[in-house]
């Protein structure tokens, strides 16, 4: 069996440039067919791999880059605000969002036709048909929170169907409860153990089934759409499940994102894998380059809580925000993962290649720190770029680098989660990507069992406290939470603290931070937010940092306060050439 997922050598990179018909149209008729490719439980097998494409990685930008327009990113280059943020979005004539989706959905459905008319077993084609429906629900849990209500097929759609091809959008109720049913009833059928190790199995349908009923769940509270509770109660049902057998996480937050090998690691339920030459990773090259990506905000380095478990506001052992040492320090152990902690070093005033500590001893704080924390593969300081050139001070800026332009940040704040020094090579990085992980499944749990009345100390205990630990961060007592002053007047203390650690713990991780601010219903709020970086005094930086409000010292403010968001934007217009190609289909509310 293979390592992992490989996406894929050989014959399997067929599936993953073209839908299922074309690809069999493309081969000798008479050696591969319907007939002949459906046939047994290894043939379709080999076709499901096909599949595993879907899932994001590293390499896909996407995932990283919306976030962008989320209240914790920025865009790192400063150079524009986020359509989003700034009302420039328009109707796309085209979306790979959409295309590709329905390409999958079509390729799963021929799976799906052709299982009873196969040679396998009764208990081979339940298996098979569960990964089948598992990967259509994929694509529309991802359909549904980007437009909302979108055309439901179930079936292979012949080119004479004209009704079933040019139909109209399905309503949101009608899809959501298939994708929930389709999902229950796989997550009966399916082969607990998959198709072998790192493929989809119960655990995978599960973690699917907590990611889709939390989103819909509040979704539909929020947005006043009704029957929350049964969406959400498949969530807490799923992550129940998921916590009993799975009770233990990794023990190292940075491990999950930057382990050359998954396999066998606690709490990681299925994850993407890398290899040289086979799949070659970048994100880590990107985390070591002057190439521009995202910085955290403010907003995002406020959200670490101190080791005691309060806020900087709150907590007697934040020292100030003045100074990046004092600010950094007591922190999150997540805050030092996510953005590197200030230092400074001595290079003889030279990009190279060695170092050696500053004169200043206040420097080496957090070089300390990190290597007791991490190792010389991970994220001891100082970082470098992918050449292996030493950064000699953090932080540093676009605007402003002592001459050394690579890991550059704009707000002060760059971002490093995916950044290790394994290979040190240009775009030749080979750490796994988790793809489910328990970290998800507990903070899924947490927020739908809120939302359900079912959040308590016990629940706290087996959700945020575990992930609380791996930060060194004191527990979340229920009966004793110190009020956050920045915390949403209409959110719960309780509530807000959940929130707070689900922005902690997937920064970046293309999990969807936009999606979450959408289901709350908090994107109009939280889109008109002025996105801030580091507090400086911008004579220390030659008066070349954009200061809020102008000011000669106080936070870093890339384009000042954005206009607003509408409220339409919280789904996404339906590309035009769809609407071209169906006139059935009614465009989202307000888009042009």
């Amino acid at each position: 069996m293979m390592k992992s997922i490989k996406y894929i050598i050989g014959i399997l990179l067929f599936f993953s440039t073209s839908c299922a018909d074309e690809f069999l149209e493309k081969l000798p008729k008479d050696q591969l067919t319907e007939a002949t490719t459906f046939t047994s439980s290894a043939n379709f097998a080999t076709y499901a791999w096909g599949f595993y494409n879907t899932f994001p990685g590293y390499w896909d930008h996407n995932t990283i880059f919306r976030e962008r327009a989320s209240d914790l990113m920025v865009n790192n280059s400063g150079t524009q605000g986020d359509p989003l943020l700034w009302q420039l979005k328009t109707v796309p004539s085209s979306s790979s969002t959409w295309t590709n989706a329905y390409v999958s959905i079509r390729r799963a459905n021929l799976m799906l036709s052709n299982i009873d008319n196969s040679e396998m077993t009764a208990a081979e084609k339940d298996h098979w048909r569960a990964v089948g429906l598992f990967f259509r629900a994929y694509e529309y849990v991802e359909l549904v929170a980007t437009y909302g209500a979108v055309p439901w097929v179930d079936q292979v759609l012949a080119e004479t169907d004209e009704a079933s091809l040019y139909g109209p959008r399905t309503p949101r109720d009608e899809v959501a409860k298939n994708i929930l049913d389709d999902l229950l009833w796989a997550e009966a059928n399916i082969n607990p153990a998959g198709n072998g190790p790192n493929t989809v199995n119960t655990d995978v349908v599960r973690a699917l089934i907590s990611r889709f009923g939390l989103y819909e769940g509040t979704w539909r509270k929020y947005h006043g759409l009704g029957n929350e509770q049964t969406y959400l109660q498949a969530c807490v049902e799923a992550s129940q499940k998921l916590l009993a057998d799975h009770p233990n996480l990794h023990p190292s937050y940075d491990g999950v994102f930057n382990s050359e090998s998954l396999a066998g690691v606690q709490g990681v339920l299925l994850y993407k894998a890398y290899e040289f030459g086979i799949l070659n990773g970048r994100f880590s090259h990107w985390n070591r380059s002057s190439i521009g990506h995202e910085d955290l905000t403010k907003k995002a380095a406020d959200q670490y809580l101190c080791t005691d478990g309060q806020t900087i506001h709150t907590s007697p052992l934040f020292d100030g925000e003045e100074d990046a040492y004092d600010e950094f320090r007591n922190r999150d152990h997540r805050f030092y993962f996510n953005t590197p902690p200030p230092f400074r070093v001595d290079t003889d005033g030279r990009n190279q290649l060695t170092w050696k500590f500053d004169a200043d001893e206040r420097h080496r704080e957090y070089i300390d720190l990190m290597a007791t924390l991490s190792d010389d593969t991970h994220k001891t300081l100082p970082t470098m770029n992918w050449r292996g050139l030493i950064v000699r001070t953090s932080p540093h800026f676009r605007k402003f680098n002592e001459g050394h332009g690579f890991n550059v940040t704009y707000s002060g704040y760059a971002f490093y989660k995916f950044y290790n020094k394994i290979s040190r090579l240009q775009n030749r990085d080979s750490h796994d990507a988790p793809i489910f992980r328990m970290g998800e499944v507990l903070l899924n749990y947490a927020e739908a069992a809120f939302e359900l009345g079912q959040f308590t100390q016990e629940v706290a205990d087996q959700t945020i406290n575990k992930l609380r630990v791996r930060g060194n961060v004191a527990p979340l007592d229920l009966a004793n939470i110190v009020e956050d002053p920045t915390r949403d007047v209409d959110v719960a203390p309780a509530l807000w603290e959940i929130r707070r650690e689900r922005g902690v713990e997937f920064l970046a991780e293309g999990l969807g931070r936009v999606f979450d601010i959408k289901r709350w219903k908090k994107l109009v709020e939280y889109g008109g937010q002025e996105k801030l970086g580091r507090w400086v005094r911008n004579a220390d930086y030659g008066n070349k940092l954009p200061i809020q409000g102008g000011a000669a010292e106080g936070y870093i403010s890339p384009w000042g306060p954005p206009p607003g968001v509408p409220e339409h934007y919280y789904l996404e217009p339906i590309p035009s050439d769809q609407i071209v190609l169906n006139p059935k289909l009614e465009q989202n509310p307000s888009w042009q």
